[in-house]
């Protein structure tokens, strides 16, 4: 049996070998024929691809910074007198003794953006710094002045004096007529070794969840960006800037191909601002929303999750007066897809005031269009900071009366009235009880209170029980205290 099933192969065998030569033949004989199709390049552009062309164009005006700050250095008795019980002995002034200043240097990149000299790059970068030095590409170096420092989009604006020289600048894309899959170069200065370029392309779009910032919507791309690329340029083919290089996402803390830039369209916002030498006042919704959820997808009877559900709306606000309802679900701004709250709040906030967006909303089951102007939110009531005294839960709080201007400012825009803990002084009562800034005070001893001089008169009347409702993070809290 065994060779009479060795004899019944071998056919098959020289079956496939005839196959095979048969189809190598057939290659052969195609060759010359493809090759007769092909033609020889005619000069050196059709032999090499190059960036070069890219990086000579948008490299000049990519500069490195280098920033000093004065760090303070702690000894371990420091910590220990920072407790309130060993101050009390040994008083406020000794802790400070133990401290030490010591400078500490930082480096990043930057990118011209304007011949006046100013400068955008990561706010991150310059925090704190008491000396900034820009240099550029050809090694010339500016004493550098901060004009503008935005810790919501993590962008700093910096200004050098030119003293009449010429500066390179680059040209701002609108960072929405980026596609996924474009290439793109990232410029800046990588662990201080000088300036570097690497490539890569648009990994994706409106990167919501990734927690950097409070206006989380990023460009994402595999070009190399590591410490030190911080506030360097991420540019396309045509030599404009689309993205200020911000973070990156490792474990190892060198790059694996997930970085993140602010776009381009954020980063105009704030370097107007500073050139009208005016203060960064963002347009205001006058909404507040939720994430469209699959559940609440099913509830509303929507055929997908994605968009905002719409859950309150201020009286005689943008929104109201667009007339955006509470239940409505925004779809789509001017055209651009709003997947969750962050998209939204990233069109409203790269918007022009005194302009309008087009606002694609979902009503029951029918689409509708609404003009929803932009405007700064109003400061009413005005914040009336008091310092609370006394001897009750909230002695040593400074509170203020909440308003949409002073909610945006404190990135809270779902609290528009109550009053707001700003500032905690250490080793207080309202220090030792728990209290931290941003904790809404919604009711004390059952009332509740619009106006921090009311609620600081309140509490001077009070003597024995203090029963507080406030709120943290979106939850409710309940607290009391007894003297």
């Amino acid at each position: 049996m065994t060779e009479l099933r060795a004899k019944l192969a071998m056919p098959r065998r020289s079956a496939a070998a005839v196959l095979t030569a048969l189809c190598l033949g057939a290659v052969l004989a195609a060759a010359p024929a493809a090759a007769q199709q092909r033609e020889v390049p005619q000069s050196r552009a059709e032999v090499m691809l190059s960036f070069a062309p890219v990086v000579k164009k948008a490299a000049p005006a990519v500069v490195n910074i280098f920033a000093k700050r004065k760090v303070e250095q702690r000894s371990p008795v420091t910590s220990l007198l920072d407790d309130p019980f060993f101050r009390r002995f040994f008083g406020d002034g000794f802790g400070e003794q133990q401290r030490r200043k010591r400078e500490q240097s930082s480096l990043g990149s930057g990118v011209i953006v304007a011949e006046e000299g100013f400068i955008v790059t990561n706010e991150h970068v310059i925090k704190g710094a008491t000396e900034i030095k820009v240099v550029l590409s050809d090694r010339r170096e500016f004493e550098a002045e901060l004009v503008l420092t935005d810790e919501r989009t993590d962008l700093a604006v910096l200004r050098v004096d030119p003293g009449g020289e010429s500066l390179p600048t680059i040209e701002m894309r609108d960072s929405d007529e980026v596609e996924v899959g474009d290439l793109v170069l990232a410029l800046g200065n990588p662990f201080g070794v000088g300036q570097t370029v690497t490539s890569g392309i648009v990994s994706a779009l409106a990167r919501t969840q990734v927690g950097i910032t409070d206006f989380s919507f990023f460009i994402q791309t595999d070009a190399a960006i590591n410490p030190g690329n911080s506030g360097g340029a991420l540019v396309t083919l045509d030599g404009r800037l689309i993205g200020i290089n911000t973070a990156i996402y490792s474990r190892s803390g060198g790059s694996v191909g997930i970085g993140f830039a602010i776009p381009a369209d954020m980063v105009r916002t704030v370097v107007e601002s500073a050139r009208d030498g005016r203060a960064l006042v963002r347009a205001w919704s006058g909404l507040i929303g939720q994430d469209l959820t699959s559940d609440l997808a099913e509830g509303l009877r929507l055929e997908r999750p994605g968009g905002v559900v719409i859950s309150d709306v201020y009286e005689g606000g943008p929104a109201d007066r667009a007339g955006i309802d509470p239940g409505d679900v925004i779809v789509a701004v001017n055209d651009q897809p709003v997947n969750d709250l962050q998209s939204l709040r990233y069109r409203v906030a790269t918007g022009a005031l005194g302009d309008s967006l087009e606002v694609e909303v979902v009503r029951k089951g029918e689409t509708i269009t609404a003009e929803l102007p932009l405007e700064a939110p109003p400061e009413s009531p005005p914040r009336n900071v008091v310092r609370l005294l006394g001897h009750h839960p909230l002695g040593g709080a400074y509170v203020a009366s909440l308003s949409p201007a002073l909610a945006e400012e404190l990135d809270m825009p779902d609290n528009w009235t109550g009053v707001v803990i700003t500032k905690v002084q250490r080793g207080t009562p309202a220090e030792r009880v728990g209290f931290r800034p941003r904790d809404v005070i919604l009711s004390l001893n059952g009332e509740s209170y619009q106006n921090s001089g009311d609620l600081a008169s309140a509490l001077d009347r009070i003597q024995s029980k203090w029963q507080i409702t406030f709120k943290r993070d979106g939850k409710v809290r309940r607290v009391e205290f007894s003297s």
